[in-house]
C-alpha cells in the first residue's frame, strides 16, 4: 500500500458582502414592484385581474383578501427590522404564487403560452432569491 504525502490545497472562496447586497436588493426590489403592481391591479379589480379570478373559479372578493396580503407582504419584506415577520410574509408570498399556478393548472387555465402558470412561479422564484440574498440584519 503506497501513502501519498503533500499539501492539500483549498480553493478559499470569498463572498463579496457588496455585490450580495447589490444582488439581493435588485431581486427584492424587483420582487416587490411586481407582487405590488399585482395587489393593486387585484384590489382595484383593472387589466385582466377578474377574468383570472371567475374562470378557475373563486368568488371576486377573494381579490381582495389577496391583494392586502400581496401589499402587507411587500411592506413586511422592505421595511427595516421585523424579522420574524419578513420570515413568515417570504413564506406567505411563497405559498400565495404556488397556490396561484397550482389553481391555475388544477382548473387547465394555462393562458397564452402558460403565463398563468408561469408568471406565480416566476415570482415564486423571485421570493426564494431574495430570501437567500437576504443580509443578516433580516434574518432571525
Amino acid at each position: 500500500m503506497s501513502a501519498i504525502t503533500g499539501t492539500e490545497r483549498t480553493a478559499a472562496v470569498t463572498i463579496h458582502p457588496r455585490g450580495k447586497r447589490i444582488a439581493y436588493w435588485t431581486v427584492t426590489i424587483l420582487l416587490a414592484v411586481s407582487i405590488t403592481l399585482s395587489g393593486i391591479g387585484q384590489l382595484m379589480r383593472l387589466g385582466g385581474n377578474v377574468e383570472l379570478v371567475t374562470h378557475i373559479g373563486f368568488p371576486l372578493y377573494i381579490m381582495n383578501i389577496l391583494g392586502s396580503w400581496i401589499l402587507l407582504g411587500v411592506l413586511a419584506i422592505v421595511v427595516p427590522g421585523f424579522p420574524r415577520l419578513k420570515e413568515w410574509a417570504y413564506a406567505g408570498i411563497f405559498f400565495l404564487m404556488t397556490g396561484a399556478a397550482l389553481s391555475h393548472a388544477f382548473a387547465n387555465d394555462y393562458g397564452d403560452y402558460g403565463f398563468n402558470f408561469i408568471l406565480p412561479l416566476f415570482y415564486a422564484a423571485l421570493n426564494i432569491a431574495s430570501w437567500t440574498l437576504r443580509p443578516k440584519s433580516r434574518k432571525l
